[in-house]
């Protein structure tokens, strides 16, 4: 096949490249300068293609289908704003450890620094947010600088998965012409054939990747403790996409060696799933109670900082020891009270503690059963306040995040917004054996792109997608909607609507009126419904009442709904309020 020219050329190889080493997708946003790689990437038969129209939108959506897979999506944009543009979804890949990898197209260097259109200063442009950055050369059919490009790429690609996992930039300068025209002598024709041409059988260079691992010593004085303990507690913080999980199955034996209770984040892929069985192990309401409890005499933690401020804040409070996992090594504990970082695979390592505990004859039950007894009673709880009498006089928003869990469909791909959703799904999403694969953005926290991450997310399967949001997530990124016809996804959207930032009930600000109403609070009296229309989509308002059976037809069939359920935020959160449990002796 004849290569027309250089700028063509340095295209090809980049998307055969990242093909061969097991690239599968890539989101394209429009525009001139990155013309050689969407051209690329559009005719490469082994790479999906995802084209967006707004570039923000597009980072978040590759975000969405990178966090669902574990696997790097790509990203490409022309130059100039539209790289800064990429610059939250990368922010969040970073905080989230998500492999992404981003492609920026560049004016040539002698344009830099000179008030050329559409320049500016891409060099290291999301500083030390990325895993590795990398200046491509300038195109050119020379062997050694060809044999350079195809080890840039593979290398790229795989630190994108590295430990950390993460974003990596790699910056593409180009010259005209940018289109397959025609160039002639500036790609002799032999030039294919040649080794950098035509590439390797596979990867140019194969990185083979590591496991952190504690040695036996360290594991052996751990088990001890943990068999040694009265109060031992588990925590399980959300799940670093990427690598090696902890098997379910395993954790769970580790807990019952032990006897101690698993306090399951439902981002941290054990509150859901086959492995949930009626013993009790696994636990999902302790936001609601573990102020009440005993405090542990050790903890072993692992995944991101629990969502849980609740939680968090035991934990700081907790004089014991406490063993943080994390594979590279990396402190992700704000409130510094844990006394071991051990830098292993979580995986790994409970796998051996459970073997190494199998034989072990736990505690007395008594902790156990303390933490079960607790857990059994917020539950009992939460169904009273999901009765119809009680929804009728204190409808409250965590009451959709409960009904959304309950009754999705097994499996199913729930994403939740930040604010508000994530806290109420953290405390009202009961421990199911379904298979649930819940995400969200809490690298960095924000309500920005939510929308196209959660349906980059359902871009990666054939699973039921749900998607629960607050109005002003959802108003954030409307035109991520977009992707909903362009990309193929359909979904069921569940749009809590409090006309505001509900959150900022939780805060001390909430007493102070002006300005937390139109500084904080925010009413924006906006009516959603028209978004049906522009995005060619269904959009139905449902009462309380009537919220699961919409919701149990939307999860049933194809199409994509929006269901709006409105709520008053103020009198939610008095409802929230009375789900801390104050009536229990923590000394008892």
């Amino acid at each position: 096949m004849t290569v027309p020219n250089r700028a063509t050329l340095w295209g090809r190889i980049l998307a055969d490249e990242l093909s061969k080493g097991g690239l599968e997708a890539v989101c394209l946003a429009p525009g001139s300068r990155s013309t050689p790689l969407s051209v690329a990437f559009a005719r490469h038969p082994d790479i999906r293609v995802f084209s967006h129209l707004d570039e923000r939108s597009a980072a978040y959506f590759a975000l969405g289908r990178a966090r669902r897979t574990g696997e790097p999506t790509a990203l490409v944009c022309t130059s100039g704003t539209a790289a800064a543009n990429f610059h939250p979804a990368v922010l969040e890949a970073d905080r989230g450890r998500v492999p992404l990898l981003v492609l920026t197209a560049d004016r040539p260097p002698e344009l830099r620094d000179s008030g050329a259109n559409q320049t500016v200063d891409q060099v290291k442009l999301y500083g030390g947010t990325v895993r590795w950055y990398a200046d491509l050369p300038e195109p050119e059919a020379d062997e050694r600088k060809v044999r350079s490009l195809r080890t840039t790429a593979a290398r790229a690609l795989a630190e994108t998965t590295g430990t950390p996992a993460g974003p990596v930039h790699l910056n593409c300068p180009f010259r005209k012409p940018l289109e397959p025209t025609p160039v002639p002598g500036d790609v002799p024709e032999a030039f294919r054939e040649t080794l950098a041409g035509e590439g390797r059988e596979g990867p140019f260079v194969e990185t083979a990747a590591g496991r952190s691992v504690v040695d036996k010593g360290i594991r052996a004085r751990l088990s001890r403790v943990l068999e040694g303990a009265e109060r031992p507690l588990l925590v399980a913080g959300p799940a670093d996409p990427a690598g090696e999980r902890p098997d379910p199955e395993r954790v769970g034996a580790l807990a019952r060696a032990v006897d101690a209770p698993v306090l399951a984040d439902p981002l941290s892929e054990l509150r859901f799933g086959p492995h949930v069985g009626d013993e009790g192990v696994v636990c999902g309401g302790y936001d609601a109670y573990v102020g009440t409890l005993p405090e542990p005499d050790v903890v072993l933690r692992w995944g991101a900082s629990p969502t849980s401020k609740p939680l968090r804040q035991a934990l700081r409070d907790a004089d014991c020891r406490q063993f943080l996992l994390d594979p590279a090594g990396q402190w992700r504990e704000a409130t510094f009270t844990a006394t071991d970082l051990l830098a292993a695979d979580p995986g790994p390592l409970l796998e051996a503690l459970a073997a190494d505990l199998a034989g072990a004859t736990g505690g007395d039950g008594e902790w156990l059963e303390r933490v079960r007894d607790a857990e059994a009673r917020h539950w009992e709880r939460r169904d009273g306040a999901l009765e119809p009498a009680a929804l009728e006089s204190d409808p409250f928003e965590g009451s959709v995040l409960a009904t959304a869990f309950e009754a999705a469909p097994d499996p199913a791909t729930i994403f939740v917004s930040n604010s508000m959703p994530i806290r109420d799904a953290d405390r009202f999403a009961r421990p199911r054996s379904a298979a649930l694969s819940v995400l969200a953005n809490r690298g960095t926290s924000g309500i920005d792109g939510i929308v196209s991450t959660a349906l980059g997310a359902g871009s990666a399967t054939d699973d039921p997608l749900v998607l629960v949001t607050g109005d002003l997530a959802y108003y954030h990124d409307m035109n991520g909607l977009l992707a909903l016809e362009r990309c193929g996804v359909d979904a069921t959207v569940v749009l809590i609507n409090n006309d505001g930032g509900g959150i900022f009930h939780m805060l001390p600000i909430e007493d102070h009126d002006p300005p937390f109403t139109g500084q904080f609070k925010t009413p924006h009296g906006l009516d959603f419904e028209p978004t049906g229309a522009l995005y060619d989509l269904e959009f139905e308002r449902v009462d309380r009442s009537d919220f699961e059976a919409a919701y149990r037809d939307s999860v049933g069939r194809a199409g994509t709904q929006v269901l709006e359920v409105r709520f008053d935020a103020e009198s939610s959160h008095r409802v929230r309020e009375g789900f801390v449990h104050e009536d229990v002796d923590p000394d008892a």
